[in-house]
């Protein structure tokens, strides 16, 4: 099987060594270089090509390197090729890490202490057990589910969001555009995880944080279009938000006089949330390909009507 990688170089070449061990059938090719284009039937990255039907005429499967495929422009792939994002535990664990460590630093005022931090004010404020906050995640795929899981574990009182009914052990759960109200106003510590689309595109605005409890917190996770920037500084200088964790941008990085650089309440980090890890990511990627191979349906394939 012919395959062509189209991403970070270094990663690029470790897949490549950990194929030739593990897997000596597949011939693993490092854009630009693509072998026969003839004989290319899987094409892995983080943007593809242009003009795929004419560049890869035999090409099956498109693989995303990231857990969202949202960054392709599916009107300009062939409407049948299946396109799949990576599910690997190196990806799910780091996400669940960092969930973890915003909600509690965000329970814990960790952004208004290491603010007094600056101004040399040794100051303490009531702290309340997690049994009685409120958090709330936005998006019940495999990265939400699996956040929530730990924060339930860490006694929170989790509710849950999303487009279609789900089911989450010890969480409940609000689905569709009717029951969102309900669910924010129930959030005071909101986690975006949900994929990018047009819904979900400029949600975290002025509207949505006034339905939130006055003084709530918000941790972007999700993609950075997501996020009304303005909107986000007026409600915590009018302070119906107390604080804001964002790990995704746009653009990214952001220019250098971007506010959020400096904002007492936010903290900012340069989507590192959840990363791929090479070795449990190309041996999930491996494991696809002989399903594939075997007919069997695949893991991650994305529903090109929905965008995830």
């Amino acid at each position: 099987m012919h395959i062509v990688y189209k991403s970070e170089p270094e990663r690029g070449r470790i897949w490549q060594r950990w194929l030739a061990e593990h897997a000596p059938d597949i011939q693993w090719h490092i854009w630009p270089e693509t072998g026969d284009p003839a004989m290319v039937e899987a094409l892995v990255a983080w943007l593809p090509p242009a003009d795929i039907p004419a560049r890869f005429p035999r090409l099956k499967l498109l693989f995303s390197v990231g857990a969202g495929a949202d960054q392709f422009d599916l009107h300009a792939l062939p409407p049948d090729l299946p396109v799949i994002r990576m599910v690997e535990p190196g990806l799910t664990q780091g996400m669940v890490e960092y969930v973890t460590f915003a909600v509690l630093g965000l329970h814990r005022d960790m952004p208004r202490y290491f603010h007094q931090q600056r101004q040399q004010q040794w100051l303490a404020h009531r702290a309340i057990p997690a049994a009685q906050r409120r958090v709330g995640v936005m998006g019940l795929g495999e990265l939400g589910q699996a956040a929530l899981g730990q924060l339930v574990a860490l006694g929170f009182d989790c509710t849950g969001w999303s487009r279609t009914p789900r089911h989450c052990p010890g969480v409940r759960c609000w689905h569709g555009d009717d029951q969102l109200a309900a669910f924010l106003a129930h959030s005071e510590i909101l986690v975006c995880l949900l994929p990018l689309t047009e819904t979900t595109r400029g949600l975290l605005n002025r509207t949505l944080f006034s339905q939130l409890p006055p003084g709530a917190a918000l941790v972007q996770v999700g993609r950075g279009p997501q996020l009304a920037e303005d909107d986000l500084l007026q409600a915590l200088a009018s302070g119906q938000l107390r604080a804001a964790v964002i790990d995704v941008t746009d653009p990214e990085p952001l220019p250098p006089n971007h506010p959020f650089w400096h904002h007492p309440a936010i903290w900012l980090t340069p989507h590192i949330a959840s990363q791929t890890q090479n070795e449990s990511a190309i041996a999930a990627l491996l494991e696809n390909l002989r399903r594939y191979q075997r007919g069997e349906p695949l893991h991650g394939e994305i529903d090109r009507s929905r965008g995830y």
